[in-house]
């Protein structure tokens, strides 16, 4: 997540793009790492696109089911345990994130 509703997006291609959060969805719908999105391309500015929908869990799992989603695209549902227990002070910021199986 980016500032004032952007984010940056990567297609499943591992191309990346600036998206814009719908104006709809903004303080509405959360976006996290991870989440499963659909993005509206822009015909005018072929580097930025336009978050139009995020699935839910089950719903990403239904789109792998269909073969919609390649088989190695993961789906994060949520922040498994505690940051804290690797902490080694390196200054590593991430979050790790539960994979499900469909």
């Amino acid at each position: 997540m980016l500032e004032n509703g952007c984010c940056e997006a990567m297609r499943i291609d591992g191309t990346k793009r600036l998206c814009q959060i719908r104006g709809k969805m903004h303080k509405k719908v959360w976006i996290a790492a991870g989440d499963i999105v659909l993005v509206g391309l822009r015909e005018y500015q072929d580097d930025k696109a336009d978050i139009i929908l995020k699935y839910m869990p089950d719903e990403a799992c239904l789109l792998k089911a269909y073969r919609e989603l390649p088989e190695s695209t993961p789906l994060n549902e949520g922040i498994s345990g505690g940051l804290d227990e690797e902490d080694d002070g390196a200054g590593d910021d991430y979050i790790e994130f539960i994979l499900t199986s469909c």
